[in-house]
């Protein structure tokens, strides 16, 4: 494995600790201050760790190329799904964006929390995006990994969700 290959893949498996830890951290709502921190610090970590993953996949794999890139993408769709379409690849984008934004966001939320909706919109596009970079198109253990996270952050999500059906809501005043 060349030095270029195992940096891009060591980042991503970086990224994927970060995602994960920060978001079962996140997912399990409210927190003291040192376990938001270690939260939004994992998060934040893991986006840096992902931003360096595609800094290193587009270096040593792509020569710094969108078109480059856009057909490795078709070809890794096409041998997944048979369909040979390469724009995924603006997912992937908006991905890093939205990601991006988000670890700013929380840090300058702090413990205040996004709207309910804007939540789990982000948080559910993230997670389809790491899904399927590991379940759907990934090999061997980061396969495994990434059920196992992606199976973890769902259970904690439902389990948030079941508490919140399950408070009272205060009787109003007369």
């Amino acid at each position: 494995m060349s030095p270029g290959e195992l940096a891009t893949r060591w980042m991503v498996r970086v990224a994927l600790a970060g995602y994960f830890v920060g978001g079962a951290i996140r997912a399990q709502g409210r927190a003291g201050h040192e376990r938001r921190w270690i939260g939004q610090t994992a998060w934040t970590a893991g986006c840096l760790f992902y931003l360096a993953h595609v800094a290193c996949a587009f270096h040593f794999y792509h020569g710094w190329s969108h078109t480059a890139a856009y057909r490795h993408t078709a070809e890794q769709t096409a041998a997944v799904t048979g369909w040979n379409w390469g724009g995924g690849i603006y997912f992937n984008y908006v991905f890093t964006a939205v990601w991006a934004l988000d670890a700013a966001g929380w840090w300058r939320r702090g413990d205040r929390a996004m709207p309910g909706w804007l939540e789990a919109a982000t948080q559910g596009f993230l997670w389809f995006m790491v899904f399927n970079a590991t379940v759907v198109f990934g090999h061997g253990a980061i396969r495994w990994f990434g059920l196992a996270g992606c199976g973890l952050l769902i259970a904690l999500w439902l389990r948030r969700a079941g508490q919140r059906a399950h408070e009272c809501p205060h009787e109003p005043e007369a």
